[in-house]
């Protein structure tokens, strides 16, 4: 079997970017958030809004599970997905957990939750990802003794080259200079049910320069939310400390 290196996010991290990245390598089986479906067709959590369900895509873990190892089989694979959709899985599911490479991708939950409200009023608690994240961090820890892989996304975008030339050393990739352009003409087909969540992704050409002014204005944007939305103070109370604890660990 080939590898199988998956990338464990939250929602708005800039999660789409980095696979996109992975998929411009060109040696790389990409899927796009394949267990999504377990999360909201097969258990029906939650309506996703502008989520078009593709019939032919496997629903349930089991079923995705199946189908990302029976991938394996004929070449290696990467995923971007979100923990929230696997805890009540992976953490007791060692054999496919041992399968896989791990890493995590975090961003400044203030920005996180901005962009996604703005996208999603009814947006959950658990929606927001971050404390899953932490959760299932801690669940590999225990069942392998050794930590996954951490990464900020304003490391991605602030130096794009240089943090994943760093990490596709630590899951043994080679190092691939045209992965970081890319042609709007060319949008991976895997993203259309879901292509209201990534226009920015398919906008773009490639990962746009840092702006030092984007902290603060998420910082203002999110205290605007709140002026309709309290409740999301009370989120990021909650998502904090989990964010604090896998930043604390991300690579330089």
């Amino acid at each position: 079997m080939y590898p199988i290196i998956a990338l464990w996010a939250h929602p708005r991290s800039l999660s789409t970017v980095f696979e996109r990245i992975m998929r411009e390598r060109g040696d790389l089986n990409c899927l796009h958030e394949p267990f999504m479906y377990d999360y909201y067709v097969h258990r029906r959590v939650r309506i996703m809004p502008g989520f078009e369900i593709d019939l032919d895509h496997p629903a349930a873990y089991r079923e995705i599970r199946d189908s990302i190892v029976a991938l394996a089989q004929t070449g290696p694979v990467f995923f971007k997905d979100m923990s929230y959709y696997v805890l009540p899985y992976l953490p007791t599911d060692p054999d496919f957990a041992s399968k896989i490479t791990h890493s995590f991708l975090i961003r400044n939950p203030v920005s996180a939750i901005v962009s996604y409200y703005r996208l999603d009023s009814k947006i959950t608690l658990e929606e927001i990802g971050i404390a899953s994240q932490w959760t299932h961090f801690k669940a590999l820890v225990d069942l392998f003794g050794t930590e996954p892989i951490v990464i900020e996304a304003e490391s991605v975008q602030a130096r794009p080259k240089q943090t994943l030339s760093h990490y596709w050393e630590q899951v043994k990739l080679d190092y691939v200079d045209h992965a970081f352009n890319w042609s709007q003409e060319d949008a991976p087909a895997a993203w259309q049910p879901v292509k209201g969540w990534h226009q920015g992704a398919l906008a773009s050409q490639g990962i746009r320069d840092a702006d030092p002014d984007e902290a603060a204005r998420k910082r203002e944007a999110f205290a605007q939310c709140l002026v309709d939305a309290p409740h999301l103070a009370d989120y990021l109370a909650h998502h904090m400390p989990a964010y604090e604890e896998l930043k604390s660990r991300a690579q330089p």
